[in-house]
């Protein structure tokens, strides 16, 4: 599989909590749909503290425990099919930031054979 030169980050920041409406982790449920829908890869970090649009603190410091830490799912394609995975995802979306960016690919895949 190719990646354009010029291609586009979304990024799909999640609570760890947040469910789909069948119930699935979102965050899951995106990088299956990305992976159905053959872009290039998906990639889920795992935060250790952040707040959102309430400005609830999530954070994974001992004293104060969540089980709704932040999650990111980033993608990089081109534009045309990172578009189409957005909008495929939107109805599953209840809260949640998702922000696209233009990005210049450098490398992707295996090395060079010598």
């Amino acid at each position: 599989m190719q990646v354009p030169t010029e291609a586009v980050l979304a990024r799909v920041f999640l609570g760890e909590a947040d469910r789909t409406p069948a119930g699935q982790p979102l965050y899951e449920a995106v990088v299956l749909k990305a992976r159905e829908m053959g872009l290039a890869g998906a990639t889920v970090l795992r935060g250790p503290m952040g707040f959102g649009r309430n400005s609830h603190l999530h954070t994974a410091k001992i004293l104060r425990l969540s089980v709704d830490l932040p999650m990111i799912v980033e993608i990089v394609d081109a534009e045309p099919k990172v578009r189409a995975l957005l909008d495929a995802i939107e109805p599953m979306m209840g809260s949640g930031l998702v922000t696209l960016e233009r990005v210049q690919v450098i490398r992707y895949g295996a090395p060079a054979a010598r």
